[in-house]
């Protein structure tokens, strides 16, 4: 099951996540926040509100998004 253990924001809409299994990257999300529940992410000040779930082991936003993990997986680029 894949789950994010740890997550930071960058700059922009970029955040640093640490997956369960040890995995490390950055994730661009600029091209992701379309829709009722994402568009208020684009405000620079709520999309840096995200925290981890302690539940669902994912991102989310006070404002009740979130991103599956899985999705954020296939997205995310390893720093070499």
């Amino acid at each position: 099951m894949t789950r994010i253990s740890e997550a930071h924001y960058v700059s922009g809409y970029v955040l640093r996540l640490r997956f369960s299994d040890g995995l490390k990257g950055e994730v661009d999300l600029t091209s992701e926040l379309d829709g009722e529940i994402f568009e208020p992410l684009r405000h620079p000040t709520v999309f840096r509100s995200f925290r981890v779930h302690p539940e669902l082991h994912t991102v989310v936003w006070p404002n009740g998004a979130d991103f599956a993990p899985e999705f954020l997986r296939e997205r995310v680029r390893v720093n070499a």
